[in-house]
């Protein structure tokens, strides 16, 4: 058996199924909301600048004023895909770093502005306990900073109250940061209502859109917000690229020191290649969006009326309306879903049990527990996401593994 499948009770999945690595299938990628494949014209829209145009475009000569050129030109090009004409972009080097610096920054510029007066109170920051890690993990450095944070409730769809986000809003509240869409669950969140209700109260809003990039459309100046994340690698470009995007009335405080690049808000030499292959990404993706979306969507709905016809015990995390038509969260109350995972890649299915960012810390779904599952059903979450690569046909191989590997650990290792 290869390293890293299914052991969590003692048992090999070759032993469980009789199989042999030549009798598994094509393999099947469910697990898009983690990471999506880079595209061919976008790895050739990048080589140029790893070899013959390696430029710092930082640098005045004729090698570094092409590097600006392009970087110049991918910066304006996702602009464009987002509507944004108010904004100006960061580029920066993972969707976690754009959310820290969204924070952190809008923090430190509170606590900037308060000197001279108490400070009291200066520096609180409203989010909701369903974000991802990269806001909630960053709450206890804000509080070692000087600022305070409040985390809102969410219903069993997983969705913020707006109104509750407006109660907790008080004097000295720099930023209300919520995502637009549950990176588990798929489901989409009220976040234009809470930037108006935000905006209503003369505070600053931000929203984690990374995974509604590519899905949704944007259409950021006509939207109630103020800094936006977003992030190369969910839209089939590079890993290590993503961006800040700030209204350019907006003002906070850079957290990475040093160079004056990228408008002294991020210092450090830019990823030309990077830049430019995100850039390529997002304008292809944008132009087979509607589509695609319309594909998925039916793909999903057969995936959910598979399950549900298959497994009558399980229960559907993913809202019936209101969500992302690329991903489906299932919970089986009667296997554990990290095993159901690793067998399931074995079989050569890639899914996930929830946020790529907690696999390996053993951590159960925050979401899911915010949403009011019981530890049950949270150990045996499962999340399945698509993208460009699945279609209809792989749906009732997906259903025949995954009902085959859900028998096998009801059998062999059933939940406790």
């Amino acid at each position: 058996m290869r390293s890293g499948t299914a052991r969590s009770y003692g048992w090999e999945a070759s032993t469980i199924l009789g199989m042999t690595s030549a009798s598994r299938t094509p393999r099947i990628y469910l697990d898009h909301a983690a990471t999506t494949p880079v595209r061919e014209e976008v790895r050739e829209a990048m080589e140029p600048f790893f070899t013959r145009r390696f430029g710092n475009a930082s640098s005045l000569h004729e090698e570094g004023q092409a590097a600006r050129k392009a970087l110049e030109e991918a910066r304006e090009s996702v602009l464009e895909a987002c509507g944004a004409g108010d904004f100006d972009l960061v580029f920066c080097g993972s969707g976690t770093e754009a959310d820290n610096t969204a924070l952190i920054g809008s923090v430190l510029e509170a606590r900037h502005q308060a000197r001279g007066n108490s400070g009291a109170g200066s520096g609180h920051v409203v989010t909701s306990a369903v974000e991802h890690p990269a806001v909630l993990e960053t709450l206890p450095l804000l509080e070692e900073l000087g600022g305070t944070a409040t985390v809102v409730g969410v219903d069993h769809d997983g969705r913020v109250d707006p109104a509750r986000i407006e109660e907790s809003l008080r004097p000295g509240t720099c930023l209300v940061s919520l995502q637009a869409a549950n990176n588990e669950t798929g489901a989409l969140q009220p976040f234009e209502e809470v930037g108006r209700r935000a905006h209503a109260h003369r505070v600053p809003f931000h929203t984690d859109a990374v995974q509604i990039l590519g899905k949704l459309p944007l259409g950021l100046d006509a939207l109630p917000v103020d800094l936006v994340t977003i992030s190369a690698h969910k839209v089939y470009g590079p890993k290590g690229m993503a961006a800040l995007l700030i209204r350019k009335e907006a003002s906070f405080e850079p957290i990475l020191r040093g160079g004056s690049q990228e408008g002294g808000l991020r210092a450090g030499t830019e990823n030309v290649a990077l830049a430019v292959g995100f850039a390529r990404a997002l304008a292809l993706l944008e132009a087979e969006r509607r589509e695609l979306c319309v594909r998925l969507q039916g793909v999903r709905d057969r995936l959910r009326g598979g399950i549900l016809a298959r497994f009558p015990g399980v229960l559907i995390n993913t809202p019936q309306e209101s969500a992302l038509p690329t991903i489906l969260n299932v919970s089986f109350p009667t296997v554990e879903g990290e095993s159901l995972v690793r067998l399931l890649d074995w079989m050569g299915v890639a899914a996930s049990t929830g946020s790529a960012c907690n696999v390996g810390a053993k951590k159960p779904s925050h979401v899911l527990k915010a949403m009011g599952r019981t530890d049950v059903e949270v150990r045996g979450s499962l999340r399945l996401s698509l993208g460009r690569s699945n279609t209809e046909a792989e749906v009732e191989p997906f259903l025949d593994s995954l009902e085959k590997a859900v028998r096998q650990l009801e059998g062999v290792a059933p939940a406790v």
